[in-house]
């Protein structure tokens, strides 16, 4: 009989005392055969490793010097794991028992698969996707990301629709499986995102280097979302606002940036206009903060790893690619559902 692929399920932990003590249970009821869960604890102040260590004895725990964020905090933890593929799992995640094996095995039909999926439900509501991740990652002509399942803030129930695995543009960090020699061979999460957009730079490039990322429809996990910032907080919309600018110029083929940089600028203030129009000025001003800090990283940290050695094909080249405006069709022509975006709205 073969040996089961290496699979170590790492659980960043920033004070979630209360995530792990509903949700652990249902992680180390996992059937899959060759596995460890680890606590990686993000200089919690709570007692939640101490919680761990009492009630759930066979998970390992890593602890962090500092809270570096989501990016960081992965990277430092993950450089401690030895393992064939890498489950980065949120600690908000409620797991179905075989939710590993199907993954494990839709990527060990073909190594080129680097990342991969599972369908991501919504915890409060779970014959619904989630926002984080639904039934894939994608991303429309000018950099602005989706989901099969989630367009902007609407999520689709699921009824089937979705259940194909296919190639996608990126995959969630909620429930993300990685090769762990292609986290390491394209550098890992990039820390100076802390938290948001990360795991969309990385696919990324994980797609750069010839690999591909999927989505695997058998697997179901439930996702509470939020945990950390929730939606319509401000840090939250700077932080995916600068985070999607720096990404884009990371990783754009250069005759797409030309294009694609201006019109993201024009959109941008109007959506900051739109905010302050709304009495929303908090969230115009963390647009306008992003912008500012976007820039400063072009001046100060671009020029320290303008080179990280991947090609930069076209963007159009590249899976999980929309060949529209997202928003255009979502805002003016009432398409709200990723099986509409393509066609009439149904």
């Amino acid at each position: 009989m073969p040996v089961l692929p290496s699979v170590a399920v790492v659980i960043l932990n920033w004070n979630g005392r209360s995530f792990l003590e509903s949700f652990l249970p249902s992680v180390c009821a996992s059937t899959y055969g060759n596995l460890r869960i680890i606590l990686a604890d993000n200089a919690s102040t709570d007692d939640s490793v101490a919680f761990t260590m009492q009630h759930f004895p066979q998970v390992e725990i890593i602890r962090n010097e500092k809270n570096s964020g989501f990016a960081g905090g992965y990277n430092e933890a993950l450089q401690l794991v030895k393992s064939d593929y890498y489950v980065l799992l949120n600690q908000d995640v409620e797991v179905e028992p075989n939710w590993i094996e199907p993954v494990i095995k839709l990527m060990e039909s073909d190594a080129k698969i680097a990342a991969c999926q599972p369908k991501l439900r919504a915890y409060a509501s779970k014959d619904e996707f989630e926002y984080a991740g639904a039934a894939g990652g994608w991303m429309d002509v000018l950099g602005y990301t989706f989901c099969r399942g989630r367009i902007l803030y609407t999520t689709e129930k699921d009824y089937g629709q979705y259940d194909d695995d296919q190639d996608v543009f990126w995959a969630t960090g909620a429930a993300l499986f990685i090769r762990s020699a292609c986290f390491h061979e394209v550098g890992g999460f990039d820390p100076f995102f802390f938290a948001h957009m990360e795991e969309v730079d990385l696919c990324w490039r994980l797609q750069r280097a010839g690999y591909r990322v999927c989505y695997c429809a058998e697997s179901r996990v439930y996702h509470v979302g939020g945990g950390s910032l929730p939606q319509g907080n401000p840090r939250k919309l700077y932080l995916n606002f600068r985070n999607n600018l720096i990404m884009l110029y990371k990783n754009l083929h250069a005759g797409d940036k030309v294009i694609i940089l201006p019109q993201r600028f024009f959109l941008d203030l109007l959506a900051a206009a739109k905010s302050l129009a709304a009495g929303k000025p908090n969230d115009a001003r963390a647009i306008f903060r992003a912008y500012r800090h976007y820039r400063s990283w072009r001046r100060k940290v671009w020029p320290g790893y303008e080179d990280d050695g991947l090609p930069r094909p076209r963007l159009l080249s590249l899976n999980g690619v929309f060949p529209g405006i997202m928003i255009w069709r979502y805002y003016f022509l009432g398409r709200n559902k990723f099986s509409d975006l393509a066609g009439k709205k149904k």
